[in-house]
């Protein structure tokens, strides 16, 4: 891990958590932090003192663990450590980085920290309004899920209730809960909407025991009209929790009012949550959200990059969203990576950086990633796109105006597929390049050629022989 590297990832997690964290708090414990090390998937962070580790491990965790997934998005635990090295700077660090980010934590309320009040004592986290179901964006694997969404925030308490979403991390969960929750919020302006975690509505339930207040607790319960509640496999263990939040399902789901859930498993799966609880899951719609496809990757790659006024090229666009394939917390952190190396050191993003940025956050085959830039890279030097649609009309005896214009006689599709195939696969070009070479097609039927001519070569191995031919007339 260079020094740029860790520092400027460093500060990034920082300044995210700027924005979340009561300014107090802020400027208390994330005084001075340190990158101690990134490996086997588990970022580690250094402070001072003991008791910066125990404050922050008890009241932060998942906050630093959010932020950090932002950064490093293949990071699948956190570590706090006592760093006896941070005063020396032996390890990259953030000094003093109260100081630096002090305009950003003063900029925000005291309601944007903690969320809002919705009823008397009740509070809602903040529903962030940046996320909407209109600018979601829609893959094969959403589809029902984000349907399901548009029809509760229609008609809340009528459509499916309750609605209950699962799914992988970083596939779009909290996207689509907190859309929901704000399509209502704009549509039926009168209704009361609290949106929490199952982390805090432990939380909320440990407060009231303390104070012997449960049947007040539910008392408010009873004034809300939606009670959206993220990641319910979080209550495993946690019997007496899942006791009140039975009753308050109960209360809530007679009296007609919304419910909305989300969870890693479909409820069947909840094994370890009372099944009385989770049959109630299930009383409503349940609808999963799965791994984005390619085109969707795309898509949810450019989008992001436009709403943060950052032109990334075609090319590497393609190429990140080829290979960043989990989930979008993933793609959503190598554009974090590759915007934060442009502000702060002016590189514009390419295949061969992004490449090795992402070889730095572990994301899997990479070496063989890193191979495959260098070879396509020397492919295009030595074959142009003229030698291919050359060598191809050569090879099936057509002539080139026939496989370069739309010609749809059926003797000319496959030679056309297999030069727009051999372009994306050999040679490395866009989609929406090729799209130019073939009489300027757009990049969706550029695509839905390769595809099915892929299709194609796994039912008929006589169209896989003719494309070795070809490939070694041009050596790629």
């Amino acid at each position: 891990m260079s020094n740029v590297f860790g520092i400027n990832e460093l500060k990034w997690v920082i300044h995210s958590l700027a924005s979340k964290i009561r300014k107090p708090d802020f400027l208390t414990y994330f005084k001075k932090i340190s990158l101690v090390s990134v490996e086997n998937n588990t970022v580690v962070y250094g402070v001072v003192s003991s008791f910066y580790k125990d404050n922050l491990t008890k009241k932060y965790y998942n906050d630093f663990k959010e932020a950090t997934l932002l950064f490093f998005p293949t990071c699948e635990a956190i570590d706090i450590v006592v760093d006896d090295n941070i005063e020396s700077g032996v390890n990259q660090a953030v000094m003093n980085c109260s100081a630096e980010l002090k305009e950003v934590g003063s900029k925000k309320k005291k309601e944007e920290v903690y969320g809002v009040e919705v009823v008397d004592g009740i509070n809602s986290r903040l529903i962030n309004d940046r996320y909407r179901l209109d600018n979601f964006i829609v893959g094969p694997s959403t589809q029902l899920a984000h349907a399901a969404c548009e029809a509760v925030g229609r008609r809340p308490g009528a459509s499916y209730n309750p609605l209950y979403i699962y799914g992988n991390v970083g596939l779009g969960k909290t996207h689509l809960l907190q859309g929901t929750a704000n399509t209502i919020k704009d549509r039926h302006k009168d209704l009361k909407v609290v949106y929490t975690t199952a982390d805090r509505f432990l939380t909320d339930y440990v407060g009231s025991i303390k104070n012997r207040s449960i049947d007040k607790l539910r008392d408010k319960y009873r004034a809300i009209d939606v009670l959206v509640i993220d990641d319910v496999q979080f209550l495993a263990g946690k019997d007496q929790t899942q006791q009140e939040l039975y009753n308050i399902f109960n209360i809530l789901y007679e009296a007609g009012k919304q419910i909305i859930l989300s969870g890693d498993r479909p409820p069947k799966e909840l094994t370890n949550l009372e099944p009385r609880l989770t049959s109630r899951f299930e009383w409503g719609i349940t609808v999963d959200v799965g791994e984005p496809d390619f085109e969707t990757r795309l898509a949810i790659l450019q989008t992001k990059a436009q709403s943060r006024e950052f032109i990334i090229g075609q090319d590497v666009a393609e190429f990140i969203a080829e290979h960043v394939t989990t989930n979008v917390r993933e793609i959503e952190g190598i554009l974090n990576q590759v915007i934060a190396e442009y502000d702060l050191r002016g590189i514009p993003p390419t295949k061969e950086n992004v490449a090795i940025r992402l070889s730095k956050l572990s994301v899997k085959s990479l070496t063989r990633t890193l191979e495959q830039v260098a070879t396509k890279t020397l492919r295009s030097a030595n074959c142009s796109y003229e030698d291919l649609i050359q060598a191809v009309s050569e090879h099936f005896g057509i002539e080139i105006k026939n496989l370069i214009w739309e010609d749809r006689r059926k003797e000319n599709m496959i030679p056309r597929q297999v030069a727009m195939y051999l372009l994306k696969t050999r040679l490395d070009y866009t989609y929406e390049r090729i799209g130019n070479i073939f009489s300027g097609r757009n990049h969706t039927a550029i695509m839905y050629s390769c595809k099915k001519l892929e299709q194609v070569m796994k039912k008929d191995q006589q169209v896989v022989y003719e494309m070795s031919i070809i490939r070694n007339k041009l050596g790629i």
